[in-house]
């Protein structure tokens, strides 16, 4: 067939990673028509909504490993095709363990990162990588996607009809990829062995990237699960609503990665992540303060108040975390872009795993922490305590070392070149 653009490559493999991110994100909202008719615990909820991000964590390093052996669109397709039987069927599930079962199945669509993200790269210079890649990375708008889709669902025709929805467009949107996307380029004859490959995996460069990654992609795919059924309980909102109100937190994350993506490429990816932490590092700080009733004995007589956060300022505060997440997820890949060319299938599928790992963690220790402290905003509290380790690692290793406001950006470009 005719060889494609790169401009048709970057629209069409977005179009499906943001198909396949709706799909991954599905029990955010369809769980929790389910959690009332399984009666289930927060903790049995956090395993439920969290389970396909498993898979899709553990799959994203093989699956970034052999998109450089065997090239991201046969494997884009494959992913697309092979995951609307599970959603298909996780229709008719109707208890805890076949919705463990099938989410673990249908979760391989969140390895679809690992796959777009070198398929993509290839197709661009170096100079208008971080866009590219960021752009890619707006895919992760599936989340929102599935807010405004899935509540329209339920109320109209019941849970069941969300996954059957699902499965027919992931469906169509393989016919669409097959069609305008482009076969691989600058995939060599001869593939370099898996262990080869996952020697880099010794730089600590990498691991220093998956902890901003597990907090950034991670934070980001917890909450995106997380706040429907946040927004229900803490203000007791319908699903419609509570869904709505939550998208102020994942659009954002998702439109905004092409930005961060433009600024990894002006500013450079250090000064972006470091910026990008210390916004969240705030945002964390108001959002984890939980209603609060004080009584302060005065001359006059004890006087008693409330403290809490109104909805609209907590969706606001949502909204500028949502955008940070956005450009911290951006400058990590500028990270990998830059400085691990050749292996960018092994490192973003090892550094996507840890984030992914981070997104299946958070929200069971979500559910566990809530059971044990019956606080709402348990779950920012504990996403303020491992940004402030980041913030901690990135200052240690990159700030007394790297300007992180621009300056010194022309000498440094001269003493590289």
């Amino acid at each position: 067939m005719p060889r494609r653009g790169s401009a048709a490559v970057l629209v069409v493999s977005t179009w499906a990673f943001t198909a396949c991110f709706a799909v991954w994100m599905m029990f955010g909202v369809i769980g929790i028509p389910i959690r009332e008719q399984l009666g289930l615990n927060s903790v049995e909820f956090g395993l439920l909504t969290a389970m396909p991000v498993l898979t899709g964590a553990l799959f994203r390093l093989p699956l970034g490993i052999w998109t450089d052996r065997l090239g991201g669109r046969r494997l884009m397709l494959a992913l697309l095709l092979g995951c609307a039987v599970p959603v298909w069927i996780s229709s008719y599930a109707t208890a805890l363990w076949h919705f463990l079962l099938l989410g673990l199945a249908l979760g391989l669509v969140g390895a679809s990162f690992s796959v777009g993200t070198p398929y993509v790269a290839r197709f661009f210079s170096k100079e208008r990588r971080g866009f590219a890649m960021g752009f890619f990375g707006a895919g992760t708008v599936g989340a929102a996607l599935n807010m405004f889709v899935a509540p329209w669902l339920i109320d109209a025709y019941g849970w069941q009809m969300v996954p059957k929805v699902y499965a027919v467009g992931l469906v169509v949107t393989a016919g669409v990829f097959w069609i305008f996307s482009a076969p691989d380029t600058a995939r060599t004859a001869t593939s370099p062995s898996m262990r080869s490959q996952l020697a880099v995996l010794r730089d600590p460069r990498v691991w220093k990237y998956c902890q901003y990654y597990s907090i950034v992609f991670g934070g980001f795919t917890a909450l995106s699960i997380w706040m429907p059924q946040y927004f229900k309980s803490e203000y007791g909102l319908t699903i419609a609503q509570a869904s709505l109100l939550a998208t102020c937190f994942a659009l954002p994350a998702g439109v905004f990665r092409a930005f961060g993506g433009w600024l990894s490429d002006r500013f450079g990816a250090h000064a972006v992540t470091w910026w990008v932490l210390w916004v969240a590092w705030i945002c964390l700080f108001l959002l984890s303060y939980p209603k609060t009733e004080l009584t302060i004995h005065t001359v006059s007589g004890p006087a008693s108040f409330g403290l809490a956060l109104p909805a609209w300022f907590f969706t606001a505060l949502l909204f500028v975390l949502g955008i940070a997440f956005a450009c911290g997820m951006a400058s990590t890949f500028k990270y990998v872009g830059d400085d691990f060319p050749e292996n960018m299938g092994a490192v973003s599928g090892i550094v996507g795993m840890m984030g992914g790992l981070g997104g299946f963690l958070l929200p069971i220790m979500f559910g566990a922490i809530l059971d044990r402290l019956g606080v709402n905003s348990s779950c920012f509290m504990l996403l303020y305590g491992i940004v402030w380790v980041s913030l901690t690692w990135n200052y240690l290793t990159e700030v007394r070392r790297a300007p992180v406001m621009g300056e010194g950006a022309a000498q440094q470009k001269a003493s590289q070149n």
